[in-house]
This record gives structure tokens, C-alpha cells and sequence, in this order.
């Protein structure tokens, strides 16, 4: 599991995952865009929502837990981009397959805390 660390938050994704919203993300920061940042919370935390204002100005740290980069799914991308150009903003979505494009279903953080180590939400990354 990898994590995006922006403005004292703490979100855990899994890397394949990280590694597409990263290159969304820069791609939005780089065109000097706000956008809302949008996934599921766990079924422990009553399987709400959380969401984040993303602007250029603030720091975004992206750490991986493996070694090797993930292969990038070009369609994936484009449905995240066109999410994240839409007025709902940036929906973290799972991935499809070549025979079953991307599901447009939106993906949950594995865990969210504060820097400070204090947790807002668990989950499974499956659910």
C-alpha cells in the first residue's frame, strides 16, 4: 500500500491505484487546476465518503510500498482525467481490464489518518 500525504492528511491507496492518480494529479497541478479529490471510506467508518480540495499551492508527497513502477492503463487514465475535469471533480475509480473497461465504480482507501497518526478510516481495498 502507498500513500498520498497532502495538507496534514494521510490516505492509503494500493500502488497500482496511487500510481494512476498520481499521474492525473500532476497533469492538473501542472495547469495550475483546483479540483476535488473524491473516494469511498470503509465499511468500518459507515462506508461514507471523503473527499479533499486539491490546489497547486499545497505540497502532495506520494510514497509506494513497492520497488517496481505498475504497468499504466491509458484507458484508466483517461476515464480518471475525465472525472477529474467533470464538476464532481476527481472520483478515485477502480480499474477495468482490456476486455472490460474501467467501471467508473468508485475505489476505497485502504486507511486514512492525520499525520499525527490518528485514524479517520480503515477498509478494504476490495470492497
Amino acid at each position: 500500500m502507498g500513500t498520498l500525504q497532502y495538507d496534514g492528511l494521510v490516505v492509503e491507496f494500493d500502488d497500482r491505484l496511487l500510481a494512476h492518480l498520481q499521474i492525473v494529479i500532476v497533469q492538473k497541478i501542472r495547469r495550475g487546476e483546483s479540483f476535488l479529490m473524491s473516494w469511498r471510506d470503509s465499511l468500518e467508518t459507515g462506508s461514507g465518503h471523503s473527499a479533499i480540495w486539491i490546489h497547486p499551492s499545497q505540497n502532495l508527497f506520494f510514497r509506494f510500498a513497492g520497488s517496481r513502477n505498475p504497468t499504466i492503463n491509458q484507458e484508466w487514465i483517461d476515464q480518471l482525467l475525465l472525472s477529474a475535469n467533470s464538476s464532481r471533480g476527481l472520483l478515485v475509480m477502480r480499474e477495468g481490464s482490456a476486455e472490460n473497461p474501467p467501471t467508473g465504480e468508485i475505489a476505497t482507501a485502504t486507511t486514512m489518518r492525520r499525520s499525527d497518526g490518528s485514524h479517520h478510516a480503515k477498509a478494504d481495498p476490495q470492497k
